[in-house]
């Protein structure tokens, strides 16, 4: 004979199953299930970033839901990308300017090895275009033809609309910036998500690509060229959207 349920019995059993789902949301809502690593040399200028760079960077993090946000620098033990820290990172955002050399190649064939083995993500800000990490993992020089600071500002445009790491995102302009002039002595990529247009003093213009992307062994790899140490260009609105985005776009499935 098939037991019968009463509507009690039935109303708490539904109530018991939705408090364990709600449950279970908030466990998993309290317990972050990435991480980022945010890595700067700490040579910023403190009257622009008072707590350096990854500071900055990370505190634009902040709004990812389900993130752990992580800062780390060179002066840290194994300078900071120890093989415990770097396989628990999901993506590595990299800031570095006058200390690239000083970056141990151990620490750099791990951080590849994590790119192109296990898929973490690797975000390049501006000067790191010459770090270590980024010209091993592209195979390139990675260099500009010029680099300079005459007060030039730059339009950084979205070109590839449909692309993860810009939605939500228009077209903006960084009053002042380090104009780098192109070729970009980089592979192709398999997308300009973001160009640029430098307005000079003198009012001539330059084209120069501000954000491209690679797929490199099982990782994606993301270099964004503004980020200039001597100008706050971390504390923009537009450019977090960006780092948040691509965060999120380039941690593995």
């Amino acid at each position: 004979m098939r037991r019968q349920l009463s509507r009690r019995t039935i109303l708490a059993a539904g109530a018991m199953a939705a408090g364990e789902a709600l449950l279970g949301r908030a466990a998993r809502a309290g317990q972050p299930q990435r991480r980022v690593l945010v890595w700067s040399e700490g040579t910023a200028p403190r009257e622009v970033y008072p707590k350096d760079i990854n500071v900055a960077v990370a505190e634009g993090l902040q709004p990812l839901n389900g993130w752990e946000v992580v800062t780390a620098s060179i002066s840290d033990p194994d300078q900071g990308v120890s093989d415990d820290s770097l396989g628990k990172a999901d993506v590595l955002i990299w800031w570095g300017h006058v200390r690239h050399r000083d970056v141990q190649d151990a620490r750099v064939d791990r951080i590849v090895s994590r790119v192109k083995q296990d898929g973490m993500g690797f975000i390049a800000l501006h000067s790191s275009h010459f770090s270590k990490a980024l010209r091993k993992l592209l195979g390139t020089r990675c260099g500009f033809s010029e680099y300079v600071v005459d007060g030039s500002s730059v339009r950084v445009i979205v070109r590839d609309k449909t692309h993860p790491i810009v939605q939500g995102v228009a077209d903006f302009t960084l009053d002042k910036t380090e104009r780098y002039s192109e070729p970009f002595q980089v592979p192709e990529p398999e997308s300009v998500v973001l160009d640029g247009v430098y307005s000079r003093p003198d009012g001539t213009t330059e084209n120069s690509r501000q954000g491209l992307v690679w797929t490199v062994g099982k990782g994606r790899v993301f270099y964004f060229q503004p980020g200039h140490e001597t100008y706050p260009h971390f504390f923009d609105d537009n450019v977090r959207r960006i780092l948040r985005n691509a965060v999120q776009w380039m941690a593995p499935a």
